[in-house]
């Protein structure tokens, strides 16, 4: 008898097969039994009929508890009531293990709890569902870049200098000298553009951020493109091809665990270029007529995203940040040095930045001068410094959040549950 998985059981119709999972539920009504087994690749239905009350199968039935391991074998046919439209009927089960007092059961638990369980937490349907569509969104991201010939580079994730600032560092030992997690692969990306041309990198990055909000996690991962000779509207549009790129790709494939989320796809669907693009200077009005209190210089914070990207019905890029709050490598505007050449994109429905970018600098004595302005020790970054005496072009490129991309699409009201074991201010267990 064939093993099978749930996602495959169409082509099966008719067939003896095997399915090997746990027990996602169970019901019984008078002579019949419903067990419902799920795989990992979906749950399907199977029901075994007898007026025996002491049935063999019955006996095995009776003794499943939620989330024992089972082989169920049976034969398989069409059932439009049940999940799926398939259902099998059930020949023999095969206990693997009987799972007992399981801790998450269909009554409420409180966040902490779920999240001191999230190894088991994992395993429920809108858990399942939102990991599906992360999935779902990194193919697609390495789709989308593979195909317009982007190469793939893999960035060290230990590195001897900041690349976002030196107060979120986690700093270790290597050896006999310091090194520091990686806040991001961008300063690598750069060096391997001036080999490449255009390349991205997709990884693990670290923020030692003392933030507890829906928006941040210490360890999260990045999709970060760099392209030689790009501007900043270069990088605008292919952000903007990216973001349509995964919302197609999302929309299309993954429907059913959307659904499973209640998500209203309408407002994602209507989503189309160009994407509305203001200023720092023109957001500041619009900030201010919302009851913000920021004034020129200051830095967007959430509260500042979420006004902006709740007036818009799609991602809105704000440009020309100030100098000041923005990275030492970002390119000022030659007609006005005090604002740089970067983007936010921010998304909509009030879920604030999801992307970051910006044109870098190329002309290497106004990169050792912002080095020298944020403090940043020039042997740290001497193969940087390099990169602009031997063949300096301009280039741009932008960092992707995956999990802010995963909970604004999914719509979830907090970043901890777009990844399958958060890192948060105050949590790293399990």
């Amino acid at each position: 008898m064939q093993w099978v998985y749930v996602e495959d059981i169409a082509g099966y119709d008719g067939q003896d097969v095997e399915i090997r999972g746990w027990v996602y539920h169970k019901r019984s009504s008078g002579k019949i039994r419903f067990l419902l087994v799920r795989d990992g690749t979906g749950t399907i239905q199977s029901t075994v009929f007898s007026a025996e009350k002491d049935h063999p199968l019955f006996v095995k039935f009776d003794a499943l508890t939620q989330e024992s391991s089972v082989i169920i074998r049976g034969r398989v046919r069409k059932e439009e009531r049940a999940p799926g439209g398939f259902e099998l009927g059930l020949a023999d089960i095969e206990i693997l293990q009987i799972a007992k007092d399981y801790p998450i059961t269909p009554k409420e638990h409180s966040t902490p709890f779920l999240m001191e369980h999230r190894h088991l937490w994992l395993r429920s349907e809108k858990q399942h569902a939102v990991l599906r569509v992360r999935a779902e969104i990194i193919k697609a991201i390495r789709d989308f870049f593979d195909g317009r010939g982007f190469r793939v580079m893999d960035t060290p994730i230990l590195t001897p200098s900041a690349c976002e600032g030196t107060t979120t560092l986690f700093e270790t030992e290597y050896f006999d000298q310091k090194a520091y997690l990686s806040q991001s692969g961008q300063l690598y990306n750069e060096a391997t553009a001036m080999a490449f041309g255009k390349v991205y990198c997709f990884g693990p990055t670290f923020r030692a951020e003392k933030s507890k909000t829906r928006r941040h996690l210490i360890e999260f991962w990045m999709v970060e493109p760099e392209v030689a000779f790009a501007t900043l509207n270069d990088t605008i549009e292919l952000g903007q091809d990216l973001v349509l790129f995964i919302l197609d790709r999302v929309l299309t494939k993954r429907k059913r665990e959307l659904e499973t989320l209640e998500r209203d796809t309408a407002p994602l669907e209507k989503i189309c270029k160009p994407f509305p693009r203001l200023t720092y200077d023109e957001a500041l009005p619009l900030l201010k007529e919302k009851g913000s209190s920021i004034e020129w210089g200051g830095d967007f914070g959430a509260p500042e995203e979420t006004i902006i990207s709740g007036i818009y019905d799609s991602p809105v890029c704000v440009t020309h940040f100030p100098t000041a709050i923005k990275a030492f490598y970002m390119q000022p505007a030659p007609e006005r040095p005090d604002v740089v050449l970067g983007v936010d994109f921010l998304a909509s429905e009030g879920y604030g930045e999801i992307i970051g970018g910006a044109k870098r600098i190329h002309d290497p004595d106004l990169l050792e001068r912002r080095l020298r302005e944020h403090g940043l020790p020039r042997e740290a970054y001497e193969w940087y410094l390099d990169l602009r005496k031997y063949g300096s072009v301009p280039h741009s490129g932008f960092g992707m959040g995956l999990e802010r991309t995963v909970s604004w699409i999914c719509k979830l009201t907090h970043i901890r549950e777009t990844i399958p074991f958060p890192r948060l201010l105050y949590r790293i267990y399990p």
